[in-house]
């Protein structure tokens, strides 16, 4: 299967490949996105895939929306995640958390994942990894807060857990198959 994804993270598009193996997704190239100003991530990821329709009309598109949730922070960043601290998101968290310890620094991601059909038949999966948020950073590999999301039942950040891990348990890999078996 064929699909463009209304988006211009390069980490979500390689999570994606990775978690949707027999498509063949490619980015939307785009400049002008709308803004992020639905009230939930199904509204985002549903407004990404409207807005890659109008420029790929016969093509599957797909729209995502994720977050970071923290307990100790009433839910936040939550939808507003990709503009949570301008770009030092680990940073700004770590400071936000500073001094709070135990299931206040317990956190999840989300992810909603919206593919739109070359008819326009809206399918979507819904994803989600919980876990908590580490005292430090650590690991390489991944992008965003995973250098301090060590997800339920690890010892390492997804960060440290790195890509291949993600591909199979990430909060995305989840939407990924969520979809899938939306689809079949």
């Amino acid at each position: 299967m064929k699909a463009v994804l209304a988006s211009a993270n390069p980490g979500k598009l390689r999570e994606l490949r990775r978690a949707l193996p027999d498509w063949e997704i490619r980015p939307l190239g785009a400049d002008d996105y709308p803004p992020e100003t639905g009230e939930s991530y199904y509204e985002n990821a549903l407004a990404k895939a409207r807005f890659g329709r109008e420029r790929e009309a016969g093509h599957w598109v797909l729209g995502e929306d994720s977050g970071l949730e923290v307990a100790g922070l009433d839910g936040a960043p939550g939808i507003k995640s990709a503009r949570f601290a301008g770009g030092l998101h680990v940073e700004r968290l770590l400071a936000e958390l500073e001094g709070v310890d135990g299931e206040a620094r317990g956190a999840r991601y989300v992810c909603e994942l919206v593919a739109l059909s070359p008819d326009g038949v809206e399918h979507r999966g819904t994803g989600i990894l919980e876990g908590r948020i580490a005292e430090q950073p650590s690991g390489s590999e991944g992008f965003g807060f995973d250098p301090v999301f060590i997800p339920e039942g690890e010892q390492r950040t997804a960060a440290e857990l790195g890509d291949a891990w993600k591909a199979e348990y990430s909060h995305r890999a989840r939407a990924a198959r969520a979809l899938s078996e939306a689809l079949a």
